[in-house]
């Protein structure tokens, strides 16, 4: 019994062994769980894995666990598909998709203070569904507050993330932590990021020293072994990576980066921010709401010679870098434009490498923004890309 989930959590990479799958068959039959779905999830986890590191892969093997299994009758479900009119099925009349002349036309609110007030009067007045306007809350229309319309700047309210331009989004997310264990495409990657590495011969004498004790015998007469310091990697590394949001194109990549990172550098910290660096930073996006660590004890703990790479595509809304308050998710109390000063100001050497193509940064003011804060210290996470940046922190 579940011999089929046991292969897909091992195709999967999660180390699980047949113990684990009789501990899960004995749960089973003593009913703790009985056509449940939810329940089942949560107990399969609760045996199979080990290590939270590996949810992720999990959620990801229990959707292909799960493929195809229905709980509806089929016939009745097709039947009811074939009565809805054909109308409703054209996606045309719910997502709202202007031409950047049209788009150009709208009023922006000017600030983020004058839209939260808008907001904020909206939902003083509204008192039923809007679909299709250009004012209310509501979907598919041109109003700043909603989903699926079009608007260059506004809040979204519910549905996904489409066209990048929301300021503020009110809803809770739900990140996912950066794979470790991804096998890297090239070994370029290795070698780009090697660049960065710096030994030095550290710690009690334990390694033998050939041309040492070859001088050493030769002028004695006698075998006389000498022995030196085994040479260590003494570069410290600090990776901040931005994650969710438009940063979800750029996991795969970013996993590889990660992976090599950690293969390379003996001394890696990291953390993930969203968008731009605000007060406080998280080690675990699936406890980021009580993991938290202040952004200043950040910098009371890591001392002035750590390299820092911050990872991400610097597309935002301007308010997120320039105002109080601009954060997407909450209501900071200094600007980003702030905290990253503060980056710069504490480390020696810092850099952002953007997984965007560079030949598109020209159109996102943020990225220009930024940009200039880390005095043009930014680079595209392409092998060149990476090359150049090693450089520069290495130097």
């Amino acid at each position: 019994m579940f011999v089929r989930l046991f292969y897909t959590l091992r195709k999967y990479g999660i180390p699980v062994s047949t113990r684990e799958l009789i501990d899960l068959n004995h749960a089973v039959a003593a009913g703790l769980v009985f056509a449940d779905q939810e329940q089942f999830y949560q107990l399969s986890r609760t045996i199979m894995v080990k290590d939270e590191r590996f949810f992720d892969k999990f959620d990801r093997a229990m959707q292909d666990y799960f493929k195809g299994i229905a709980s509806f009758d089929l016939d009745q479900l097709l039947e009811q598909i074939h009565k809805i009119p054909k109308s409703w099925l054209d996606l045309e009349l719910l997502e709202k998709h202007l031409t950047p002349e049209q788009r150009q036309q709208l009023q922006k609110a000017g600030s983020l203070e004058e839209l939260m007030k808008m907001l904020e009067e909206r939902l003083r007045e509204q008192h039923k569904k809007h679909q299709g306007g250009n004012k209310m809350i509501g979907t598919g229309g041109t109003s700043p507050f909603g989903a699926y319309g079009d608007h260059p700047e506004g809040v979204r309210i519910g549905g996904p993330s489409r066209k990048r331009s929301a300021v503020k989004v009110w809803e809770k997310r739900q990140y996912r932590n950066l794979d470790d264990d991804q096998l890297l495409a090239s070994r370029q990657m290795h070698m780009a990021l090697r660049r960065l590495r710096k030994f030095a011969r550290q710690g009690a004498a334990e390694e033998l020293d050939i041309d040492g004790t070859i001088q050493a015998t030769a002028k004695q007469g006698i075998l006389d072994v000498q022995l030196m310091p085994e040479r260590r990697n003494r570069v410290k590394v600090l990776m901040l990576f931005d994650v969710g949001g438009s940063m979800d194109a750029h996991i795969s990549q970013c996993e590889k980066l990660f992976s090599a990172a950690k293969t390379e550098f003996k001394s890696l910290e990291y953390f993930y921010f969203h968008n731009c660096l605000y007060d406080y930073v998280w080690k675990d996006n699936a406890r980021r709401s009580s993991s938290r660590l202040n952004t200043f004890d950040l910098f009371n703990t890591y001392g002035r010679d750590y390299r820092v790479i911050v990872v991400g595509d610097a597309s935002m809304a301007p308010y997120e870098v320039t105002s109080i308050g601009g954060s997407v998710e909450y209501m900071n109390d200094e600007a980003g434009q702030v905290w990253l000063q503060r980056l710069q100001q504490h480390f020696d050497k810092t850099a952002w490498l953007n997984p965007e193509a560079q030949h598109y940064w020209q159109y996102t003011h943020t990225i220009g923004l930024i940009k200039q804060i880390f005095a043009d210290h930014m680079y595209p996470m392409t092998l060149n890309g990476i090359e150049d940046m090693t450089r520069y922190l290495a130097r």
